[in-house]
């Protein structure tokens, strides 16, 4: 469905990112959990955290499951009952969420503005998402890349996001990402992109013209 733009801002939807903007990066705690589940030393978490991000993009991609991820992070296959709690591990990093952030959208929802969550997770994960109150309560859809099958920065998945909005135009649609390889490959379509930091006044003020504009309206 494509929506006529109301917003006379010129911002009609937005598009988030969900780790490092809604979600918070991992504890320390939490990277020493999955070491030791893993047989990994503290003193070796380094080296964990390395094999743990090579292998992660095909396995985000939807490209690997669960047990050949853990695979290649291992060196070995794991048995069934320690691949659950790997993935029950892995899953617990990736979903505490920053309330201030969540306040935030709820209030940009209230205005009645369009939000898609474009996430690099794999199928587990973004299960687990999407039984969320906040993911089915604020988002018109989410899309992650392992069911779409690739990761940003591919341009295709941004493709996929904005016509989740129902805007044409990607020029009326915010992008937020914490990443800034992930915003100029959206800048690069022509969306609008805020690279999230952390700062909650930034972000606010990037989405308060199209709530400010859409009280207006």
């Amino acid at each position: 469905m494509t929506r006529t733009p109301v917003s006379p801002t010129g911002v009609d939807a937005v598009i988030l990112d969900y780790n490092g903007v809604i979600g918070f990066q991992p504890a320390l705690g939490q990277w020493q959990h999955l070491a030791r589940l893993a047989g990994w030393p503290d003193t070796a978490l380094a080296s964990l955290q390395r094999a743990f991000w090579n292998a992660r993009e095909p396995y985000d991609a939807g490209q690997l499951s669960d047990l050949a991820y853990w695979a290649k992070v291992l060196g070995s296959h794991p048995g069934p009952r320690l691949l659950r709690e790997l993935r029950t591990a892995d899953t617990a990093m990736w979903t505490r969420t920053d309330p201030h952030v969540l306040d935030l959208l709820y209030r940009a929802r209230t205005s009645g503005l369009p939000m898609v969550l474009l996430s690099n997770a794999p199928a587990h994960l973004s299960n687990v998402l999407d039984a969320t109150d906040w993911r089915r309560h604020l988002m018109d859809d989410a899309l992650y890349s392992a069911r779409l099958g690739l990761c940003k920065p591919d341009p295709a998945a941004y493709e996929h996001a904005l016509a989740a909005t129902g805007i044409f135009d990607p020029g009326r649609v915010v992008f937020v990402d914490d990443r800034e390889d992930n915003c100029r490959a959206a800048a690069a379509l022509g969306l609008r992109t805020h690279h999230y930091t952390g700062q909650l006044t930034d972000l606010e003020r990037q989405l308060w013209p199209a709530l400010a504009g859409r009280a207006e309206f």
